[in-house]
């Protein structure tokens, strides 16, 4: 006998799809490396790497600079999530942004948080939303299109009988 009842399977299942919803309708994956980038870019500057007893401090004259850069790439993060008609301009900045960090931040949060910033950025700029559901492609006419000369069909999809 399971613990779990099937009013809580029926509830995780809607998160579920009502989630896979939501990500779908937005550059989900730029997001989230984008986040992924600002975290180490923000943290290494601050931090202390011990190697047995030896500790190395990582602290430089630009540790502000870095701390900026972590967070505004975070924002950007968020912002390709809950505003994805600015996602050209957030991944052009994130873009930006992960290049300025190689100068500024330890060679980009040791090239880690770089990379992930970049290709979060491109992402950001190459995503596109696809096209709204339930609606039939239709010719002018009324007739359903078929194959096109795009598909390969030399009458445009519409037959002369």
């Amino acid at each position: 006998m399971s613990a779990e009842s099937p009013v809580a399977r029926h509830r995780f299942g809607s998160w579920r799809r009502s989630f896979r919803t939501w990500r779908g309708n937005r550059p989900f994956w730029a997001g989230l490396l984008t986040l992924l980038g600002g975290l180490p870019i923000m943290y290494f500057p601050y931090a202390n790497l011990t190697l047995g007893q030896l500790t190395i401090r990582m602290a430089t004259t630009a540790g502000a600079g870095s701390l900026i850069i972590g967070v505004l790439l975070v924002v950007l993060g968020l912002t390709m999530w809950f505003q994805p008609v600015a996602r050209v301009f957030a991944g052009v900045a994130t873009i930006m942004l992960a290049l300025v960090s190689l100068v500024v931040s330890n060679f980009g949060g040791f090239l880690a948080g770089y990379l992930f910033a970049l290709i979060g950025g491109g992402l950001s700029v190459a995503w596109a939303p696809g096209p709204p559901k339930g609606r039939a492609a239709v010719a002018p006419e009324g007739e359903p299109v078929t194959a096109g000369p795009e598909n390969g069909a030399g009458d445009g999809g519409r037959h002369a009988g």
